[in-house]
């Protein structure tokens, strides 16, 4: 049982996940630094102070506190822009840059029997091996 129990804990996938879950909460915890201690403080140094958290009604009794979710919405939008603008953006270029053009397909047609898609040249389908000459 102990060595069943060791050889899902060793299986590539499940590794390969555990690093990708650690490494994307501390890479959120990164950017949400980054967004709380560098970006907010420019836009407060802008617009004045960001924070919206003492907005509220109240209804029956019932205190709505709308202005503590446009400050997560704000939060939200300013990750979602740090993100795209430092990691989706340029990692796109990299890509696109080190990545191989695609190869295109030879002309081909289609055979008379199967209609199969065969190369232009061939002179027998490979399919349903019918003669194409």
């Amino acid at each position: 049982m102990a060595s069943g129990f060791k050889t899902f804990l060793l299986r590539g996938n499940l590794v390969d996940m555990a690093v990708g879950i650690v490494i994307g909460i501390a890479f959120g915890t990164v950017v949400t630094a980054f967004v709380k201690d560098l970006i907010t403080p420019i836009i407060a140094a802008l617009f004045g102070k960001p924070d919206f958290s003492g907005l509220s009604f109240t209804v029956n009794q019932s205190k709505f506190l709308y202005g503590d979710f446009i400050n997560v919405l704000i939060a939200f939008v300013i990750i979602a822009a740090v993100l795209y603008f430092l990691v989706v953006s340029p990692y796109a270029m990299f890509k696109a840059r080190y990545e191989k053009p695609p190869v295109p397909e030879p002309p081909s047609k289609p055979c008379p029997r199967c209609l199969s898609n065969i190369p232009q040249g061939a002179t027998r389908c490979p399919f349903c091996t019918t003669d194409l000459s």
